[in-house]
């Protein structure tokens, strides 16, 4: 990735003269734009926006050009964020007993896949439960659990959130629900895999209880965590067809293929700026 590449994300109401004020600014910045990519919600009238650029003929640092913005942003409204693509987002992963989603995650991480910088990843189970996953120098936290304990364990994980700089919590299939409160400070910067396409089953043994209910497709949901369990906006989804011949174990086996996809393509396109939240849904800029 050459020096000094940038990403410009940006909504705002809808508008004309967004697009030619962004690229006029960047032309005269010295700046070459790379990749754009826009949407207009008709429906809410939102207007949505990604440039990737990259300095031309001028020098100038992110912290001019964020300067230099803010105008051009106060005059159309906009929400938006500018970076450097080479800045890797600190990510903590959470985890239960399933270790599948977090030995892929780390898999593609050590691979240059996911270009994160892993901060911790906390459990509510000891070590031992994952003597087969490679956690390398990533700092690892056992917190148990229980109805008892269940404040005093998320004020140790928000601790942890602030102690790392972490961007990103990663809900790596932790199967435990985030209060209210907790789901409020990490708003837009939580994911969850969910093991159904939502809308789906309810409740435990989701695969099971499809299988019950003789479905023809299975599915996985990734999405960011909000106070309404299971709700909130999703980043990504996929399914595989299945038939009268697959037993609850066959689902499970290629359940846990889709969510490691799934949770894959939304971590990396959170983490390459490419998902704007849109009220309750997103709106993602795949490449």
């Amino acid at each position: 990735m050459p020096d000094h590449q940038y990403v410009l994300t940006l909504s705002c109401p809808d508008r004309p003269g967004i697009v030619s004020a962004v690229s006029t600014f960047l032309a005269h910045n010295g700046q070459n734009i790379l990749d754009a990519q826009q949407f207009d919600d008709m429906e809410t009238g939102q207007f949505f926006m990604r440039v990737v650029f990259a300095a031309a003929d001028l020098a100038v640092n992110l912290a001019a050009l964020q300067t230099g913005f803010t105008a051009i942003a106060e005059r159309f409204g906009m929400d938006w964020q500018m970076r450097d693509r080479a800045s890797r987002r600190r990510v903590m992963l959470l985890v239960s007993k399933s270790d599948h989603c977090l030995a892929d995650i780390l898999y593609r991480w050590r691979t240059g896949e996911l270009e994160m910088i892993p901060t911790a990843i906390v459990s509510n189970h000891p070590r031992e439960t994952y003597s087969n996953v490679d956690f390398r120098e990533v700092p690892f936290h056992f917190l148990p659990l229980n109805k008892e304990t269940r404040g005093e364990q998320e004020a140790a994980i928000w601790q942890l959130v602030g102690q790392t700089k972490t961007d990103l919590v990663v809900l790596a299939r932790y199967m435990q629900i985030l209060s209210n409160e907790m789901s409020e400070k990490l708003s837009g910067r939580c994911i969850n895999i969910h093991h159904s396409f939502l809308p789906g089953f309810k409740g435990a043994r989701p695969y099971h209880q499809a299988h019950e209910r003789g479905v023809k497709l299975i599915g996985a949901t990734a999405h960011y965590v909000t106070s309404t369990l299971d709700e909130g906006p999703i980043i990504d989804q996929d399914v595989e067809r299945i038939s009268h011949r697959d037993r609850p174990d066959d689902l499970i086996r290629k359940g846990r293929d889709i969510e490691r996809r799934v949770l894959a393509r939304a971590i990396r396109y959170h983490l390459e700026d490419r998902v704007i939240l849109n009220g309750r849904k997103t709106v993602v800029f795949m490449d």
